[in-house]
């Protein structure tokens, strides 16, 4: 029998790898970020590297033998102005440094503290006030009532026992007569509508609000609140024993009414973007330039790396140490200029091939796909996916996200392809043009789109429509 023996052994031995070098990564994060990220980025990277230091666009221009001679210019001798006095003709306020303050908006109130500022307005007792508060708790962000007064009342109850044992033994369990009592309080509430459990419940409240009872709106809301969803003019006349064209001005009086009433107090600050690129036109031509005014700019420390020359003063860690940061400090420089040449090969690519865009909308917006510009410029898939992620662009026709120049086609007649974004845009224009007592259909929206050369299937269409937002055919209709 064999004997086999355990220990350890060494051998020699070649083989591939094939292993990502870190400073890639950075790379890649680097083309990822947006500008107000990519200028967080650097300020941390001076901070954290001695090499490293802003400087301005006028300073760059300069030879380096320039930028001594006026910074020697420039120095002002303290001394002598202190020894003879200074005097600038005017209040010494004026002359003084000033410390600014940038002004920082208050975040609003919220729907819910909103609510409860109102109910604690009310003469209510502590065992109102609390029950008003679970409900308030309960309401969701668009203003309505996410869950059933009986589940209302059974958190309350729960919530009383274990927190308030003391209180409990001496109050009676709420009821559901008392959350409905409760619950019409706060639908008293402004914003008007807050606090139903559902669409006809916030459009009848509103309207009681108007003091519209009486108002045929509010009857066909009660009593036919289906037909009124679905556009059955023809039913609600016969009911009502009125004209169609009574029921529809009825329903376009509730479509003024606000479906969503808690969205008045959501949080809807608007988000401010910087673009990263410029597109102009100059002499018929289309220029594509850098938005970086505000990204500082790296250079190398001066008075470091004169500190570096003479590495042999410097031994073990702190050599390591300057080597390590300098080698940073250059590629940090080398990878923020690699960012902005490809950035400018991407989209000087994206104008070259949506020139029609640029000249004529976006029903000329042609298809356009990663790959194809990875291929034009000779990068990878990847790469162009980060430079253009989350990245702006301020053109002749407004702000726009770099994602907005891509997307799929569909053949036509000529040869060409058109973009689904285009055909989108036509469709809306279409539909907006329509005559509203004959709207198109979407089968007459594909006949049109064929006589302009473009092959296209219903149920394209229908989900096109449906992107936008917009009603079929028999919904559109108006009497």
């Amino acid at each position: 029998m064999a004997d086999f023996r355990r220990g350890l052994s060494q051998s020699l031995g070649m083989r591939q790898e094939l292993k990502i070098n870190p400073r890639l990564y950075q790379a890649m994060d680097l083309l990822y970020m947006p500008l107000l990220d990519l200028q967080a980025h650097l300020k941390m990277e001076v901070l954290v590297n001695p090499f490293l230091e802003f400087t301005e666009m006028a300073e760059e221009e300069l030879p380096e033998e320039k930028q001594e001679e006026e910074e020697d210019e420039d120095e002002v001798d303290w001394e002598e102005i202190l020894l003879n006095g200074f005097d600038a003709g005017g209040r010494r306020s004026q002359f003084e440094d000033k410390e600014h303050y940038m002004p920082t908006p208050a975040a609003p109130p919220d729907l819910w503290e909103h609510l409860r500022e109102q109910l604690n307005l009310l003469t209510l007792g502590p065992r109102e006030v609390a029950l008003g508060e679970e409900i308030i708790g309960n309401i969701d962000r668009e203003g309505f009532l996410a869950c059933s007064l009986e589940e209302v009342v059974e958190a309350a109850n729960t919530w009383l026992a274990e927190s308030e044992p003391e209180l409990w033994a001496e109050m009676e369990p709420f009821t559901l007569e008392e959350a409905e009592a409760t619950l019409r309080v706060i639908q008293g509430f402004y914003p008007s509508g807050v606090g139903a459990r559902d669409l006809r419940e916030t459009l009848l409240i509103q309207l009681r609000e108007r003091k519209e009872v009486d108002s045929l709106a509010y009857r066909i809301i009660q009593d036919h609140f289906e037909q009124l969803v679905n556009h059955r003019w023809s039913e609600l006349s016969k009911e009502h024993g009125i004209s169609p064209l009574d029921v529809q001005s009825a329903a376009d009086s509730i479509a003024k009414l606000d479906p969503k009433p808690g969205l008045k107090y959501a949080d809807m600050s608007e988000n401010y973007v910087i673009p990263d690129l410029v597109v102009e036109k100059v002499d018929g031509e289309y220029f594509v330039f850098h938005n970086d005014s505000s990204l500082p700019r790296l250079k190398l420390s001066r008075s470091y790396r004169e500190v570096a020359q003479d590495r042999n003063q410097f031994q073990g860690e702190n050599k390591a140490f300057i080597s390590k940061k300098l080698n940073s400090a250059q590629w940090m420089i080398q990878a923020i200029e690699q960012r902005r040449q490809t950035m400018l090969k991407v989209m000087s690519f994206i104008v070259d091939r949506q020139r029609e865009f640029f000249e004529k909308g976006v029903e000329h917006l042609r298809p356009l796909t990663l790959r194809e510009v990875a291929e034009h410029i000779d990068m990878h898939e990847s790469t162009v996916s980060r430079v253009t992620n989350d990245k702006f662009v301020q053109t002749p026709r407004g702000v726009l996200p770099l994602k907005f120049f891509f997307s799929s086609g569909l053949s036509t007649d000529y040869g060409e392809d058109v973009s689904a974004r285009g055909i989108r845009a036509r469709i809306q224009k279409l539909v907006a043009e329509e005559d509203p007592k004959k709207p198109l259909t979407d089968q007459a929206i594909v006949d049109v789109l064929k006589q302009e050369g473009v092959q296209i299937a219903r149920r394209t269409v229908a989900k096109y429509r449906d992107q936008l937002g917009i009603l079929s055919a028999r919904m559109r209709k108006r009497v």
